[in-house]
């Protein structure tokens, strides 16, 4: 089950997801070190660069209320997260839906089975992205994922587990790569 938010308040909360507090930055792209995800104050666990074939596609930037090395504490924590992409070249939505099917597939096969339902309604919300626009990916305990697409697009889907199966495909045994992995746990000064 999922539910698209007002326009109104998907702005306020994007104002308060991005914060305008000092940034980290990576390939040019800007990130706050602190987020509020409800009532908690997030800050930024590590930083790291998505390239494919040498070619840089986002910059992604982990959130946790304490920091953390450890991917599977991060994962089993029931506590607010929150991750951010930064696109810095255009990709088609085929390109995305393919990529994360690939993701939930090495990282976590059963459970993206198991969570099916869910697994397909994330990948029907994925939008065609361009240069310079984020996706946000927030879990709340209680509520469970938002996700926020451009402007405008949002997507919820409720409980922990689906955002369990998000966080692997990052953080997992088989992320996209080994260097956006330990960058976002904070391991990698790149």
């Amino acid at each position: 089950m999922y539910r698209k938010a007002r326009p109104l308040g998907l702005m306020m909360a994007l104002l308060l997801v991005l914060g305008t507090a000092a940034a980290a930055d990576l390939a040019g792209v800007h990130l706050s070190n602190t987020m509020t995800v409800g009532n908690a104050r997030l800050r930024l666990n590590g930083i790291g660069v998505r390239t494919k074939y040498y070619f840089k596609i986002y910059v992604g930037g982990l959130y946790l209320g304490q920091p953390s090395t450890d991917p599977a504490a991060i994962v089993k924590a029931n506590a607010p997260k929150a991750l951010v992409m930064q696109f810095v070249r255009d990709i088609n939505r085929d390109k995305l839906v393919e990529a994360y099917r690939e993701a939930f597939a090495k990282n976590a096969p059963v459970l993206a089975t198991k969570l099916r339902s869910a697994v397909d309604r994330f990948l029907a919300f994925l939008p065609d992205v361009k240069n310079g626009e984020r996706m946000v990916f927030i879990y709340e305990p209680g509520k469970g994922s938002t996700f926020v697409a451009g402007k405008s697009k949002t997507l919820v889907i409720p409980g922990k587990e689906f955002a369990d199966l998000y966080l692997l495909v990052f953080i997992g045994p088989r992320p996209p790569t080994a260097a956006l992995k330990n960058g976002l746990l904070g391991m990698d000064g790149s």
